[in-house]
């Protein structure tokens, strides 16, 4: 279950992260309202499942999905460059977490 809540906790870091960027450094309402929300839920989910998961690799996840979704949001929804460099980069970021999972027991 420690999984399913550090997956979830990274991607209510993609909302707030995304939210952040849409309050215009939290000069609108709304999206400052969204941001401070999810960033709260998101440090929950991230609490719990470290009460089984090692930090390190609690952390590298959380981060990681939240920096793999972020770009993804970026590119298919904000219109930023999707160069084959930051692809690939963010393919070793995501194979990083994969091996992250796979040695975690």
């Amino acid at each position: 279950m420690a999984w399913v809540y550090l997956v979830l906790a990274g991607i209510f870091e993609v909302v707030w992260a995304s939210a952040m960027k849409q309050s215009d450094g939290f000069t609108k309402l709304w999206p400052s309202v969204v941001t401070i929300v999810t960033m709260i839920i998101s440090f929950a989910l991230l609490s719990i499942s470290m009460k089984s998961l090692p930090l390190g690799t609690a952390y590298a996840i959380w981060t990681g999905i939240g920096a793999v979704g972020a770009f993804c949001v970026g590119i298919f929804w904000l219109g930023e460059a999707a160069s084959l460099f930051r692809i690939v980069s963010v393919a070793l970021i995501l194979s990083g977490l994969i091996g992250l999972k796979l040695s975690t027991h």
